[in-house]
């Protein structure tokens, strides 16, 4: 199974290692998408760095990362929940061509408006719970270095990121510093934790691009830390999972009514959507459309019927 986190933690508690790797389910994520490739870029690091940040935290909802933008690009969206299901989706604006070599910056903060906003998001079965929800401005030059200013600046955590995409895989390194444990000797214990956070630092710092994209997880721990003593936890599976379906779309053409379904089949024959998150098309022919109402109609007579 190479859709994974897996985490570590160094054996004096100085420093918490996270590392996941996306190939199947990056695949099944952008089968009914078609972006620029320094896009899908984007979109595959923010994937990444989703998975490595909710694998931290401890809550029975979704984490939601997003990138908006005033430039060619208006927003990248990622959602990973607890157990670990993601979606992602970008909107690109309408009109504008996308340079081949477009940057973060260039793609999304062109006149420096751009914002990133990270939410957790406790779902629908939670209507009384209070979603939480940071806005910053689009500080650094990577998906990484937005990340690393934006838990540094927030969440008071030094963390180092390292992420990749390509077509094919997208992958992350976390590296984050725990707090000190105090003690007897408060000064010592910290001198001997900042030396082993910078060792860690540095151990991660000599990871390239290319590695991510072409090592397992496990070969890629021990390149960095073969000469550390890393305790292992299990693996969690990751999986991707968008909640559209024939179902919703259908009554999503019922709310459009009638009338405008009948004009779209006579000008083309069918009615042809997406999803508006994961590009996956649906199709209507007349048949499906007349049996839309149908079924409205039936639903609403049994519903006059139960009233009596």
């Amino acid at each position: 199974m190479t859709d994974q986190l897996k985490k570590y933690l160094f054996e004096d508690h100085s420093a918490r290692v996270q590392a996941v790797t996306l190939d199947q389910a990056w695949k099944t994520g952008m089968a009914h998408q078609s972006y620029p490739e320094c896009v899908q870029q984007l979109l595959g690091e923010l994937v990444a760095a989703a998975v490595l940040l909710a694998g931290n935290i401890k809550f029975d909802g979704s984490l939601v990362l997003q990138l908006q933008g005033d430039g060619p690009v208006t927003l990248i969206v990622v959602e990973c929940s607890a157990d670990l299901a993601i979606r992602a989706t970008a909107s690109l604006r309408e009109g504008v061509q996308v340079p081949p070599a477009s940057t973060l910056q260039s793609l999304l903060n062109a006149h420096g408006r751009g914002r990133f906003i990270v939410m957790l998001d406790p779902g629908r079965d939670k209507p009384h719970a209070q979603p939480y929800q940071g806005v910053v401005p689009l500080e650094g030059q990577t998906v990484a270095e937005v990340l690393e200013l934006y838990m540094r600046h927030s969440e008071q955590l030094d963390t180092r990121l390292w992420l990749a995409a390509n077509a094919d895989r997208c992958a992350g390194l976390l590296v984050q510093r725990l707090p000190d444990h105090g003690g007897t000797n408060v000064a010592a214990n910290a001198a001997e934790h900042e030396h082993a956070w910078e060792r860690a630092r540095h151990l991660a710092g000599t990871l390239k691009t290319d590695e991510l994209l072409a090592l397992d997880t496990d070969t890629l721990i021990y390149r960095l830390f073969s000469e550390e003593t890393l305790l292992a936890f299990e693996p969690q599976n990751i999986r991707w999972h968008c909640p559209c379906t024939h179902a919703r779309v259908a009554d999503m053409l019922r709310m459009l009514g009638r009338g405008e379904i009948e004009s779209i089949l006579s000008e083309q024959g069918h009615v042809d959507i997406a999803c508006n998150f994961c590009g996956k098309p649906y199709r209507f022919d007349s048949i499906d459309c007349a049996s839309l109402f149908i079924e409205a109609a039936n639903t609403s007579a049994d519903e006059t019927k139960s009233v009596h």
